[in-house]
């Protein structure tokens, strides 16, 4: 099977630091795959309420995570203090990309490239919405 490719960015838009916890490690001692989801999900919600949105406000809609790809760069251990570099873009109709860049502050390490699709929704329809202009304004 051939490996998911994914590029960084030129520019972004938005950027935090998150700190590995020792509940992030896996057997192996480094961040697990589930934990960096959640980290991912954490930046997510960080970069919306920069523009004033949120996972259940976001321009009059709801997001809700069709996909994600993710291509490991580096491991990061407990105490790492990890750069997430984030920005939106590629919107469609009904959603947008969002994507990530991740590097351990000390060392400017990369982690990881992520991507998320996103998709508006309505949680009272249960129907997929249009994607809101003042949304797709964050687009790079």
């Amino acid at each position: 099977m051939p490996r998911i490719k994914l590029k960084p960015l030129n520019q972004y838009s938005f950027a935090t630091e998150i700190t590995v916890r020792i509940t992030d490690l896996n057997y192996g001692g480094h961040l697990g795959n589930d934990r960096l989801l959640a980290l991912i999900h954490e930046a997510r919600v960080a970069f919306l309420a920069n523009y004033g949105f949120s996972e259940i406000g976001c321009g009059g809609v709801s997001l809700i995570l069709a996909d994600t790809a993710v291509v490991y760069q580096g491991e990061a251990f407990a105490g790492d203090k990890l750069t997430f570099e984030v920005a939106a873009g590629e919107p469609t109709k009904k959603g947008f990309r969002i994507f990530y860049r991740l590097t351990r502050k000390k060392d400017k390490t990369s982690i990881a490239l992520v991507e998320n699709g996103m998709v508006c929704f309505d949680y009272q329809t249960r129907k997929i919405q249009p994607l809101p202009e003042v949304v797709r304004a964050i687009c790079q």
